[in-house]
């Protein structure tokens, strides 16, 4: 079988061995997927090393997805744009990085939840890797205005300096806010920030979400909670971050083996699966 995993730190919680399981099976592909616990410090030696085992690739999430764009020898062009890769290809040519993060992300919002994103206003929370993944996809979905709101606005400012001709050729307007001034009345607002992760509040006023927007957090399961309730509360569609995994999770597997499973029935099967867990 070939080999894959998720790399990071931590990882015991990831439902992406169970998801990659679920797509061999209905596509028929004889492979093997697994978690790769990540030293802080030794993230690039302890992937080399899955590699050298004979490893075909791997997905990597927080916090290392900045040094994996480093490792990556070749690049899409959305990993160029995010610098940063949640997926590694281990060709023997050099090692092929890509960003599947905002892809799962439009596809999560505009098929799974049936929200159009062209001519939207949209708010994206955070300024960091997840941030930097989703912007260039949600570009091209070619909202009206596309807003990045985060703690030190330099930061967002950066960010989107790389995506402007981009935007400019989407005829999407870009914006840089702060968070306590991140606008008001937006048709989607998602959550890319640590907020969730870290248990903290949600990090923007409610006036950012307009009647029946849509609010998505990037994580799932009991850390996106608190945001999901949030939203519900003002008015708004909660979601959290779990179409988006799997989503992503289609298009590394589609970067691998060449096919793009088909994602309904693993998403009905790990919300279920989660669900149990909880009951």
């Amino acid at each position: 079988m070939d080999r894959y995993v998720v790399a990071g730190n931590p990882v015991e919680h990831s439902q992406s061995p169970f998801i990659h399981a679920l797509f061999a099976r209905a596509t028929g592909e004889h492979v093997s997927y697994g978690r790769l616990l990540c030293p802080m410090d030794a993230f690039g030696d302890t992937v080399r090393h899955f590699a050298a085992e004979g490893g075909r690739g791997c997905n990597v999430t927080v916090p290392f997805k900045f040094e994996a764009f480093r490792l990556a020898a070749r690049h899409s062009e959305r990993a160029r744009l995010a610098e940063a890769v949640n997926t590694l290809r281990f060709d023997a040519d050099g090692w092929w990085g890509d960003n599947t993060d905002g892809a799962g992300l439009v596809r999560d919002i505009e098929h799974n939840a049936q929200r159009p994103l062209a001519g939207r206003r949209v708010l994206l929370i955070g300024a960091g890797g997840a941030a930097a993944g989703a912007l260039g996809p949600l570009i091209q979905a070619r909202p009206a205005v596309l807003a990045v709101a985060n703690r030190t606005i330099e930061r967002a400012q950066v960010l989107l300096e790389r995506h402007r001709p981009l935007a400019a050729s989407q005829g999407v307007h870009l914006l840089a806010l702060e968070l306590d001034d991140a606008g008001a009345a937006y048709d989607v607002v998602v959550n890319a920030s640590a907020s969730s992760m870290h248990g903290g509040d949600v990090p923007v006023d409610a006036r950012v979400l307009r009647p029946g927007a849509l609010a998505l957090d990037m994580m799932y399961g009991p850390a996106a909670q608190r945001f999901v309730q949030w939203a519900e509360q003002h008015g708004a569609i909660g979601r959290d971050g779990l179409g988006m995994l799997v989503e992503q999770a289609a298009e590394a597997f589609s970067q691998w083996r060449g096919m793009r499973p088909d994602t309904a029935p693993v998403l009905s099967a790990v919300q279920l699966k989660l669900h149990e867990a909880a009951s």
